[in-house]
């Protein structure tokens, strides 16, 4: 049975998962209604992988005898000016999220909660690489995307993203 701070922590990060999931689909709206094809299979990609996060919190809630709980999640936003404010978007909220899993964690280590701190070593993971990811996407955008065939260029590599389901073992 977890800590009850911990089990709340762990059902609140369920919606924020899938608040991603939204706010990247909201995202691949944008790109296609622009006709950036790419842009949408890359953020629908990275929607797939937040619903995905959100399924194991709730599978790990459900493998310790915890109630889950399904909280409301917020309509995102999604008026862009511009192609590269979604990217910029995109880094600022793994970085809320990131801070989200740090915040668990440190509850999970305060507890001495072992079990769930091996669990959450493979989210830390992901958020490195999720910030990772939103960077240099953010870095290619600047380098290529100043004309027209750059922005194409981009927009086809974004387009062979491949969806990888998660690894995780509960």
């Amino acid at each position: 049975m977890l800590n009850a701070q911990l089990s709340r922590l762990l059902n609140e990060q369920i919606a924020k998962e899938f608040y991603s999931a939204y706010l990247y689909l909201n995202i691949a709206n944008y790109y296609n209604d622009a006709g950036l094809g790419g842009f949408e299979n890359w953020f629908n990609v990275q929607a797939q992988e937040e619903r995905d996060h959100a399924m194991l919190f709730r599978t790990y809630l459900l493998n310790s005898d915890e109630k889950v709980t399904l909280l409301p999640i917020d309509a995102p936003g999604g008026d862009f000016s511009n192609f590269l404010q979604p990217l910029k978007l995109t880094l600022s909220h793994e970085q809320q999220v990131t801070a989200s899993i740090n915040n668990i964690y440190g509850a999970a280590y305060a507890q001495k909660d072992f079990k769930s701190m091996q669990f959450l070593d493979w989210f830390v993971k992901e958020q490195g690489e999720e910030e990772k990811k939103a960077t240099d996407l953010i870095k290619k955008y600047d380098l290529f995307a100043s004309d027209a065939k750059g922005l194409y260029q981009l927009d086809q590599e974004l387009g062979a993203r491949a969806y990888t389901a998660p690894t995780l073992v509960l």
